[in-house]
Order: structure tokens, then sequence, then C-alpha cells
């Protein structure tokens, strides 16, 4: 088999509303490298993706990733004029309106409409998959109101479309590493079953996946683990080899820091089980990886292992779940979290009945303290946020928690200020397993108008 040159894919997003501005310098890094590269955006999460389901609803041309013009804009010329391929689930509700605004951005900026290529087949919320719900859910479905079903598919339709030709890949609900491991089946002509090849490219795709996080972002713990330039933090780049193994790296100059730290953590990041983490495409096995520092900002991973990928996929349907209250009041100075506990003993009382009200004493007790748990002595905290939170069917019921936290300015306690309200839609999330052969998946490109 004729050797295949190193495959440099580089990641410019880790979710949703990730810095736009990241993909820049990760673009000049990938050029100045020379040699075949891929610009990943990972910019879905299951809440994400029913969200757009929603945006859908209400624009029929809506549902992709609401910064995808801010994200693609600063390198999409760099890109086609350098051959770097552009691979992103920021299709997420609705990717063939996301191929379609490509296109016009191309327009818009006065460069050809590149080939765009959508991957279809990870959405099961039509009509005629329910009764392939209906099989893996049972009881637990009936009378919910869905909004979204999709598969975690795989990177096999990536990797068709980049070899049909493709330069530009927009998927919607693909397993996070096979935005890396589609450009590497593509590029290496692996084979489909080369379980430790995949394997290695999932991991390079899984250390990828979170954007920054892995450069130190998520990491940084000042005076404990610091992390250098975090304003400026630099993306990472995985330089794959046709072994599947891969150097974890950043651009030059760059904010962060890439070394066996932040490898390991981000590794072990959403990994139940080291021997069998499990994807649509391969399972990994990284119990005897290893992680070796090269030298500053570059750390090899290799020693990862395969196996059969499992015969069914993981879905996640999203339903309508009522209604999220949530309303703030400040108290500060002398006994203010007195006034605050107060507060929250006043509005239980008036709100009694609707259902459990979460309550937190931001800055004395919330994150550290669940529901359920032991709510620790009052203290003589002088700074206190109050949030109380409530989720109800009804919008007309959830609608009350806003006006009797209003009402505190003027109905006590003394001082309180600086009121907020929220109030929107609630989402739950069921999770299946579908047969795989139920949920096939193709590719098909996007006609330049």
């Amino acid at each position: 088999m004729e050797r295949r040159a190193v495959l440099r894919v580089g990641c410019a997003a880790g979710f949703s509303g990730d810095r736009t501005d990241a993909a820049a310098p990760v673009v000049e890094a990938l050029i100045a490298a020379g040699g075949p590269a891929v610009l990943i955006f990972e910019t879905l999460a299951e809440r994400t993706l029913a969200l757009a389901q929603l945006a859908r609803r209400s624009d029929a041309e809506a549902g992709y990733e609401p910064l995808l013009d801010e994200l693609l804009r600063p390198v999409l010329a760099r890109c086609l004029e350098h051959g770097v391929r552009i691979v992103s689930n920021f299709g997420a509700a609705n990717p063939r309106g996301a191929a379609r605004r490509i296109a016009a951005l191309a327009r818009e900026l006065g460069l050809r409409v590149p080939r765009i290529a959508v991957v279809q087949g990870d959405d099961l919320g039509d009509a005629a998959r329910r009764g392939l719900l209906d099989q893996a859910l049972g009881a637990a479905i009936q009378g919910l109101n869905i909004v979204s079903a999709n598969a975690y598919i795989g990177a096999e339709a990536i990797a068709d479309a980049l070899l049909a030709g493709a330069e530009i890949v927009v998927c919607g609900r693909v397993a996070d590493p096979s935005l890396t491991v589609g450009p590497a089946l593509a590029h290496f002509g692996w084979a489909r079953d080369d379980w430790d090849r995949l394997a290695r490219a999932t991991m390079a795709g899984h250390l990828l996946e979170c954007g920054a996080q892995v450069s130190g972002g998520y990491y940084a713990d000042p005076g404990y683990k610091d992390v250098p330039g975090l304003a400026w933090l630099g993306y990472p780049i995985a330089e794959i080899d046709e072994s599947g193994d891969c150097v974890i790296t950043k651009p030059a100059g760059s904010g962060g820091r890439i070394d066996a730290h932040t490898v390991k953590e981000q590794l072990l990041y959403e990994v139940h089980d080291p021997a069998a983490y499990l994807t649509p495409d391969v399972v990994a096995d990284i119990s005897a990886a290893a992680v070796t520092e090269l030298g500053p900002d570059r750390v090899l991973l290799s020693g990862v292992r395969g196996h059969a990928r499992p015969a069914e996929l993981k879905v996640n349907v999203c339903h309508e779940n009522g209604w999220l209250a949530e309303a703030e009041i400040s108290y500060a100075g002398a006994r203010a979290e007195a006034r605050a506990r107060l507060a929250a003993e006043v509005l239980r009382e008036r709100l009694q009945g609707l259902g459990p009200l979460r309550v937190d004493l931001i800055g004395v007790i919330s994150v550290l303290a669940g529901d359920g748990e032991a709510a620790p002595p009052a203290g003589e905290a002088r700074d206190v946020r109050l949030r109380v939170a409530l989720n109800h069917a009804e919008r007309a019921s959830a609608e009350r928690v806003g006006r009797e936290v209003t009402a505190l300015y003027t109905c006590g306690p003394a001082g309180g200020g600086g009121v907020r309200t929220a109030l929107r839609p609630r989402l739950g999330t069921l999770s299946c397993l579908v047969p795989r052969g139920q949920v096939p998946c193709s590719y098909s490109f996007v006609a330049a108008e």
C-alpha cells in the first residue's frame, strides 16, 4: 500500500457558542505546515439539537448553527484557496439549510461556491420512524410531544462524501469523534473494519472535540494548574499518521498549554470504561494507551486498540417538558443572608402547591448543595443573590414565579433589588438503542444555485 502523508485535523469549535475568532490561527497553522488538512467545527450537543428543532418549527430555513456565518466568514476564502477541507456538525436540525447558507456566504464574499455535501440519516423524528422509537422505548414515550429524535451516526458517510470530492461536509447528529474519523478514513483508505486504526483516529477526535479543553482551557486552576495566555488559547491540531496514532499540538505562539496532563484529562473525559469506549465507528480501548511529551506543546498518543463497533446506535429523543421559570433578587449589607433566607421562605409559602421550588443562595449555597442535601447553617454573608426556579406543565402557573419575586421589591424583606426573571419552554430527554441496520446513512451534494 502506498504510504500516505500525515493528515492534520484542526478543531476550531468545541460547542455551540464557542469563540468565533479561533479558526483563523488554526487555519494558518494548517496552511503553514503543508500537506492534507481538514478543519472541523464541533458545535452540537443534545440540548442544542432539540433547540435547533424548535427554531426550525418557527422558520423552515433555520435550525442550523446560529453562529455559522461568524465561524466561517473569517476562514472560508483561505480554506478554499489552500485546499483545507471543512467538516462540521453545524447542520444541527437543518443540514441542508446550513449548506445553502454556506453557498450564499461564498457568493457574498466573491468566492466560487464550494462542493458541499450533506450527511443524512440521523434524524428519526418523522412519522415513518415513530414505530422504531415506540419499539425501543415502549410505554415511556407514550403521550409525549416529541421535539426531536436523532441517532448518533458514524464516520462512513463523511468519508464517502470526501472521497467523492466534497470540500465541505455538513452533518447533523454524528458522534463527535466521527468528525475526525471520517477524514482519516478517506485520506488513508483504511478498511471499514480496521478496528485498531479506527480506534486511534476516534481518540484523536475525542481529544479535539471539545476545542480548547485539551489546550488548557478547562484544565486551568490558578496556583494549582496554571495556564499561560488563557485569554488567547490556541485551539488544537491533531497530526494523524497512517497507523492512526496522533500528535496533539496547537498554533505556534498561541496561548494555553498542551502536555501530558492536559491530554490525559481530555482523554478520560466522558469515558465510562477505558477498555470499552463505545462509539458508532468502533469500541475504543485506551487501557494500554501511552501519552508521551515530544516537546513543547507536542504530545503523542499511542497504544490505543479497537474492537468491533456496536450492533446498535444510541438515539436521543427530546420532548416538550413544560415551562422553566427562573427569578433572582439580590440582598447586600448587614444581615443580607438572613433577609435572603426569609425571602425564600416567603416564596415557598406563596408558591406552595405548584411543585418543588428550587432555591439557591448564590455565594452561600447553590452548586455544592443540590436538591435533598442538608443546608449549611445560616451565616453572615453580606452579598447574596437569591435564585428560585420551578418547572411546571402550565405556562400560566410557571409565570407566577417571576411575579412573586418581583413583588418582593416592596413586600419585603428589606433591601431586595436587581430582579431578573426568565421563562422558557423546557425539554426532557429519553435515550434508547436501535439496530444499526434500521438507520441507513448517506450523503448528497447541494447544487449551487
